[in-house]
């Protein structure tokens, strides 16, 4: 059950010049489902990613990061879900790079031109024929409109497909963005298992593009958690084709500032719809936390209380036991904390001050705002005037379900 996550129509999805796509069912775990989708991109499109970084990182990410440190172009990417082809060993490489090879014969394109992803059960060997065979479907439906099927053709254990689309006016001409993401659980910190992909017909040449991949996944992917666990398959993609005539080639140009900020924008809602969409969530928390020393001490903050499993359960009963945040707080591994200056509001409820509860705190206020979908947790450290946020959602009865037939 997904916790207020719009979807937009599809006359409100805009196509992005310079990228089609196509999706199918290629039967790769199961009969009857999208599972396979291909993004062709124009000549000229500059491409960067970021991914996973969990040491176990799964047979197409290594391909894909190989393919982008080439420095060469990139004109197509291949998705399945079903099969993570993680955990696969040499095997799983060579079956990642054969699925490179086979799409750049059909498409007449290089297979280093090509990056590969994949998302669904670990330690499986990717099902290669059905592949393969599902490839010329995905082909012959190439077109500009997709990016809804898209959406749906990425997903695994989503409940709803999650779509940001976009339009803005930069110097009288304008600018298309539009991106999709897919993920549910194993949502951590540093990607998970999750996949994005953002496109913007802006021009942003090669270099300033990837500054620009690691600065918006740290301000979007990289703040956000479900469960604390750190996947294999992580991927974020970001692609600028320019084909609507706005040029970026350096942070001074006048176009700069106005597109990274509608592709930051962007990314943290499709960040965020991913926590909306999370395993069994009814609950989407926002953890701010100020007045910190550092943006490294607010984070461990933000985590402790985003993580704990304690905090996480009482948030789905609708229990103010609010000292589990408390908790979380002093474990956050700050070893000069004093909290005697720490402030805890719950909505707009101040629960805790000088080191405990507040003396005017009613726990039927706490109760009223613990009973609403959308809450948000406040923390003022008193160490200085840093201030960063995390986004989660509590722990079900169904998010042990769901994980426990996952492969079923």
């Amino acid at each position: 059950m997904a916790v207020n996550l719009q979807i937009p129509s599809e006359s409100e999805i805009f196509p992005v010049a310079g990228v089609e796509i196509g999706v199918t069912e290629a039967g790769i775990r199961k009969a009857g489902r999208r599972d396979l989708t291909v993004f062709r991109l124009a000549e000229g499109s500059s491409v960067a990613g970021v991914f996973t970084r969990n040491r176990f990182r799964a047979a197409p990410v290594q391909v894909c990061e190989k393919h982008l440190a080439s420095g060469g172009p990139v004109r197509a990417l291949v998705i399945n879900t079903g099969n993570a082809n993680a955990g696969t060993g040499a095997d799983g490489l060579k079956r990642a790079q054969d699925t490179c090879s086979a799409l750049g014969r059909l498409l007449d394109v290089p297979a280093e031109q090509i990056l590969p992803f994949s998302t669904g059960v670990i330690l499986e060997p990717l099902p290669l024929d059905r592949l393969t065979a599902g490839l010329p479907g995905a082909i012959a439906k190439l077109a500009p409109d997709q990016w809804f099927d898209a959406a749906h053709g990425i997903m695994t254990t989503d409940t709803l497909p999650k779509i940001h689309s976009r339009r803005i006016d930069v110097a009288g001409k304008m600018v298309s963005i539009t991106g999709i993401s897919k993920g549910a659980g194993m949502i951590r910190p540093n990607m998970a298992t999750m996949l994005s992909f953002l496109a913007t017909d802006a021009a942003i040449e090669q270099p300033l593009l990837r500054k620009l991949a690691v600065q918006i996944a740290d301000q979007s992917f990289n703040r956000i958690t479900v469960d604390g666990d750190t996947s294999t398959n992580d991927s974020f993609i970001l692609i600028a084709t320019g084909k609507s005539g706005v040029a970026i080639s350096s942070e001074s140009d006048a176009a700069y500032a106005a597109v990274v900020q509608a592709l930051t924008e962007a990314a943290a809602d499709l960040a965020q719809k991913i926590v909306r969409d999370a395993e069994g969530a009814t609950k989407f928390m926002t953890i701010r936390v100020e007045e910190a020393g550092s943006t490294e001490e607010a984070l461990k903050v933000a985590y402790a209380v985003a993580h704990s499993p304690l905090v996480k359960t009482a948030f789905f009963a609708s229990d103010p036991n609010l000292g589990r945040i408390l908790a979380a707080i002093g474990y956050a591994g700050i070893d000069d904390l004093d909290v005697s200056r720490i402030r805890l509001w719950l909505g707009d409820v101040l629960v805790a001050v000088d080191g405990g509860r507040n003396p005017s705190y009613q726990e039927t206020d706490g109760q009223r705002v613990m009973k609403e979908a959308e809450i948000v947790v406040r923390i003022a450290l008193g160490r200085g005037q840093v201030a960063d946020t995390v986004y989660t959602c509590d722990f079900s009865h169904e998010y042990v379900s769901i994980n426990a037939d996952y492969r079923s």
